[in-house]
């Protein structure tokens, strides 16, 4: 991609704007060659940034008054909210309100009783599930399944939009270093090759080839940009990146998704280099819109616009608005800028009705899209208010291969299913609704259908067998009162099924946690559960990364089932007995310590990279170097070899080339299963020091024992090239080394030269 044409903020004149929306360029990044500021767009629209014309909605913009314009950029929350806006026909959508009857209600005074007749936009976050819910998107990361993503949006499209949803705040697609970030459990994980391809795929499961099908939901790529590098793992905290890393790290999944075809961004809450996401010209309007192309319109975040004042960037509600419009943010949610602040601010000239009129040309373009004008309300006898055994099914399905086996010595794992005793031991062993995790579906019915527990699941699983249940401890606090009887329940089974972890409030928005150990004594209960000396497994149910150093020294086998959804229970019970072999790897890095963060698998290599023999060297005195458990990890109940590795070439054109990578994977082992080879590559030396590697590649396959299969990737120019200090991609000459393997670890190399 070329570097996005420049920006400046216009001259403090009565042609202009004023000195507060020249806030926006103060501390803005300067880059390397006169690369944009990070600062707001002039006040003329830029034809580049123009969506499509659409007759019908040119019509309207010609009938509409300024206050019925900027009635279109509003979003509220909540029915009360509606309601007064709806009276004096100012509103242009409405979130969180679910059910039908009060979405048609509410429809049906805009439609029948509003001057233009202009429809609603009704909004959830739809994140994993409606009303069905799966595992959350970091279990779905560790699935290195497009096809799991797009099984959760085609189930979550139909029971949202059959209920009267027309649009999801989802996928995010924020790469993150952080795990204590609690929303790394909305993700999928630290890699944005990763991150791009199963964004899309969620993108195109909700979109399908057309928005206004009864069963699809318009898409929201979320959040821009560089949320997930919040500073400390602090929810809406700081985030301070140069710009190479903005376009090589953070950006690449957002451009992915565009190039889909998703119909709305959402702002981020975090700064970028100083300057608010929301009041950002950089990447809003010149990266986002003028760059990248991107036709559909810009919603804020919570009160993002609002949020400009406390940020510092704005000193009241007039000059957020001032602040926000400019830079490409064209709805606004929750708080009422726009609306208040917009005809004063048009006739003080710091908006234009240029701005205005593009960004109601966005939101109705999605409004027509999505068949609104046509069909604007739901049947409401359709609502979907339980999940279908289809959906149920997929849910099942989904789980069993997001689950991530971390450790399994003996190996322990499977279970036999005519095991005659079995003692499910730990706080979660029982749960419900933190199976579900964060984000859980907040559709009608969600709340109805609680998940299959971890116990439930494995009696159903060995009915046979005698399955007991012990808490032993809280998943919080210090009680270990439990211990004896947990100790005793173990003692009498023959194995010990050990459920540890998080609740679904620990991760997730607002979720940060200063250190990711095990919480409370859990880590205590597996001890006890040692100590007696009988068989056991450890099930992980948490949101995020964990430091477990104590789990991969002392515990035989570790399984990673993260929060699995709706069918949790049954698809645990699944991989333990063996109904399915865990094929998931690790999407994101597990940390031996919290001091350790950020640890990354993609990092860029230092001039004395760590070396345990010399101490002049990147690394910890008290703590071994890199993760636990590395990007891409994850065992299988057999076993495979990668071999064969081969290239097409030895050279690529740096323009136009294209070079093909193949190996064959063959199941060594005597069951089924499945095997996810990974492509990765490093450019040694180059202008811009690159990451020691990066994923390029990965498929997932399945096996019989003793079958192999050839696995092929094409690389390109695009896969070998980077973004510089001014924004411009760049490929160079030069030799790339080639790994491929079963994770970020993979030795198997060969190498090409870029000509």
């Amino acid at each position: 991609m070329e570097q996005p044409e420049r920006h400046e903020a216009a001259p403090a004149t009565d042609e202009g704007v004023n000195r507060r929306s020249l806030l926006a360029g103060v501390g803005g990044l300067l880059a390397a060659g006169g690369v944009a500021a990070l600062s707001a767009p002039p006040a003329a629209a830029d034809p580049a940034v123009r969506p499509e014309r659409d007759d019908r909605v040119e019509g309207l913009l010609r009938k509409m008054t300024l206050a019925e314009k900027l009635g279109q950029l509003q979003l509220v929350g909540t029915e009360a909210a509606a309601q007064a806006a709806l009276a004096t026909g100012r509103l242009g959508g409405v979130f969180s309100v679910v059910g039908a009857a009060k979405l048609n209600a509410l429809q049906r005074i805009a439609v029948e009783r509003t001057r233009l007749r202009i429809p609603l936009i009704f909004g959830l976050d739809v994140i994993h599930g409606y009303t069905t819910n799966f595992p959350i998107p970091l279990a779905q990361g560790a699935s290195f399944d497009p096809g799991v993503t797009a099984a959760d949006a085609t189930v979550a499209a139909r029971e949202a939009r059959r209920s009267g949803i027309h649009w999801t705040y989802a996928p995010m697609m924020d790469v993150t270093h952080e795990p204590r970030w609690g929303r790394i459990a909305e993700g999928y994980g630290e890699d944005p090759y990763l991150a791009g391809r199963l964004a899309v795929a969620k993108v195109r499961g909700f979109q399908g080839d057309d928005l206004a099908s009864p069963d699809r939901l318009a898409a929201c790529a979320k959040h821009f940009v560089a949320y997930g590098g919040a500073e400390g793992g602090r929810d809406y905290n700081t985030v301070d990146v140069s710009l190479q890393r903005l376009h090589n790290f953070y950006l690449p999944p957002f451009k992915a998704s565009v190039e889909a075809g998703v119909a709305t961004v959402m702002a981020s809450f975090n700064t970028i280099s100083g300057v608010p996401a929301h009041g950002n010209g950089y990447v809003l309007h010149d990266v986002l819109k003028g760059a990248y192309g991107f036709r559909g319109f810009v919603v804020s975040d919570y009160t993002g616009v609002e949020e400009l004042i406390l940020h510092g960037l704005a000193g009241d509600g007039a000059d957020a608005a001032a602040a926000a419009l400019p830079s490409g943010v064209d709805m606004e949610m929750v708080s009422t800028n726009y609306v208040r602040f917009g005809q004063r601010l048009l006739a003080e000239r710091r908006i234009t009705h240029e701005q205005i009129d593009d960004a109601v040309r966005r939101i109705l373009l999605v409004k027509v899209r999505l068949g609104l004008f046509e069909r604007p309300y739901v049947d409401e006898s359709g609502e979907v208010k339980a999940p279908s055994p289809a959906a149920l099914a997929a849910s099942r399905q989904a789980a069993g291969r997001c689950m991530v086996l971390l450790k399994n010595d003996g190996p322990v794992l499977p279970l036999a299913k005519s095991v005659g005793s079995v003692a499910v031991v730990g706080p979660l062993g029982a749960a419900t609704y933190d199976l579900n995790g964060t984000w859980a579906g907040l559709g009608t019915g969600a709340f109805t259908t609680p998940p299959v527990t971890v116990v439930d699941g494995i009696k159903a699983a060995a009915p046979g067998a005698t399955v007991t249940y012990t808490a032993g401890c809280p998943v919080e606090g210090a009680d270990t009162s439990g211990f004896a009887a947990a100790q005793q329940a173990a003692r009498a089974a023959d194995v010990t099924v050990v459920v540890v972890g998080e609740t679904a409030a620990m991760s997730g928005e607002a979720a940060a946690r200063s250190t990711i150990d095990l919480p409370g004594v859990q880590q205590q209960l597996v001890a006890a559960i040692e100590e007696t000396g009988k068989p056991f497994v450890v099930v992980l149910v948490n949101g995020r990364p964990l430091t477990i150093p104590y789990l991969h020294d002392n515990a035989p086998a570790v399984l990673e089932a993260w929060a699995p959804g709706v069918q949790g229970g049954h698809a645990i019970a699944d991989v333990l007995f063996g109904t399915v072999n865990p094929g998931g790897k690790l999407p994101v890095s597990f940390p031996r310590a919290v001091g350790q963060i950020p640890i990354y698998y993609n990092h860029e290599n230092t001039g004395r990279p760590a070396d345990p023999a010399n101490k002049y060297t990147s690394k910890y005195l008290d703590l071994e170097s890199g993760p636990l458990y590395e990007f891409g990890h994850g065992l299988s109940y057999t076993t495979f070899r990668v071999d064969g590795l081969r290239l097409s070439d030895t050279r690529m054109p740096a323009r136009g080339g294209r070079l093909e990578v193949s190996a064959q994977v063959t199941n060594t082992g005597t069951r089924a299963g499945d095997e996810v080879v990974q492509l990765y590559l490093r450019d040694p030396v180059a202008s811009i020091v690159q990451p020691v590697r990066r994923l390029r590649g990965f498929e997932r396959v399945t096996l019989a024992a003793g079958a192999s299969k050839t696995v092929t990737f094409t690389l390109t120019p695009e896969d070998v090239g980077f973004y510089d200090n001014a924004a411009r991609f760049r490929v160079e000459p030069g030799q790339i080394e080639v790994y491929v393997g079963t994770s970020s670890a993979a030795t198997l190399t060969a190498s090409f030269t870029v000509t």
